[in-house]
């Protein structure tokens, strides 16, 4: 029978009790160490540029070295063992190093451009609070490649080598990543100030009572954002149905300011809205939710200078500011 996952790669049968000697050769742990980071064989391949069934053969004999099994099967692609992590920790930082050493990527102060910075993270804070203080940078020669998405499936592809560095919106977990603090962010329960007049100072006094039946304007259908606001102040599960969803926080914003509804904004992307008066803050508690944002990356020193520039910028930018991405 043909055992093989649903990702395509073939099974890893139980390593044996006890290795067969010898130390593990450098290509088995680069291979070992791309799966790892990819959850998955047939991505491990493709980032090494191999074969499926060669990745399995390495794999196979790297476990029967060690005498350890390193990857569990799953429905989609495979999870590490306990002695895989232990292992990837250890051989992370100068596996990376060595590739670094080896690596062509021109340097900041080499003739030609540099290899460009690929970067991720929520559209919202990128747009509004990374590229225009990147600007400097861009002027010193970095070259960036931005993208947009949701945490995990960009955390996904920084493990498979897609990109250089994530904004995450949470922690990551496991030691395959390295991570950063940025800095943290107040969310904010805002509306238009004719729902400002119409509400009135009737949430400090009833709760939530006070909003029934006024149109939310939620980023998702699930309502995320407001119903960690609803749990973290009012200690109620928020059960209710989105007048409006829009799948950028911009336009939660502009809808809200428009006067479709009330909505809960990070105070960073609704700033200039609140100074001019265009929202309104309509509940001010005294413990508002605050959640921290990361700048990950995959442990080890980056591929080329210019990553670790974008990365100790966007830190200490975030730390001076405050501002970081919505936890969506």
């Amino acid at each position: 029978m043909d055992d093989r996952n649903s990702d395509g790669s073939a099974g890893i049968p139980a390593a044996p009790a006890h290795g067969n000697g010898g130390p593990p050769d450098l290509n088995q742990l680069r291979t070992f160490l791309a799966v790892y980071r990819a959850g998955a064989f047939t991505a491990g391949a493709r980032i090494l540029g191999l074969s499926q069934p060669t990745v399995t053969a390495q794999i196979r004999a790297l476990e029967g070295r060690l005498g350890r099994e390193l990857f569990e099967r799953r429905p989609r692609g495979v999870a590490p063992t306990p002695f895989a992590d232990d292992l990837a920790a250890r051989i992370m930082g100068p596996l990376d190093a060595l590739g670094a050493a080896a690596g062509t990527a021109a340097g900041p102060d080499e003739d030609g451009p540099a290899e460009p910075v690929h970067l991720a993270g929520p559209a919202e804070y990128l747009a509004h609070g990374v590229l225009p203080t990147l600007a400097p940078l861009v002027e010193r020669g970095v070259r960036l490649r931005v993208a947009f998405g949701l945490t995990d499936g960009l955390l996904d592809e920084l493990r498979g080598g897609r990109h250089d560095l994530v904004v995450a919106t949470a922690r990551p977990r496991g030691r395959s990543l390295a991570w950063l603090p940025l800095s943290d962010e107040e969310f904010v329960l805002v509306g238009a100030p004719v729902w400002a007049e119409r509400i009135g100072g009737r949430i400090a006094a009833e709760g939530p009572a006070a909003l029934h039946g006024v149109p939310l304007v939620a980023y998702a259908e699930d309502l995320p954002i407001l119903r960690r606001y609803w749990r973290h102040v009012f200690g109620r599960r928020l059960t209710a149905v989105p007048a409006v969803t829009a799948p950028d926080l911009r336009a939660v914003r502009a809808a809200v300011a428009g006067g479709a509804g009330v909505s809960v904004l990070p105070r960073y992307l609704c700033a200039a809205e609140l100074a001019s008066g265009a929202l309104v803050p309509l509940h001010l508690p005294e413990d508002p939710p605050i959640n921290t944002g990361f700048l990950v990356h995959r442990p080890g020193p980056p591929a080329h200078p210019h990553v670790t520039l974008v990365r100790d910028h966007l830190v200490r930018h975030g730390r001076e500011t405050g501002e970081r991405p919505a936890g969506q």
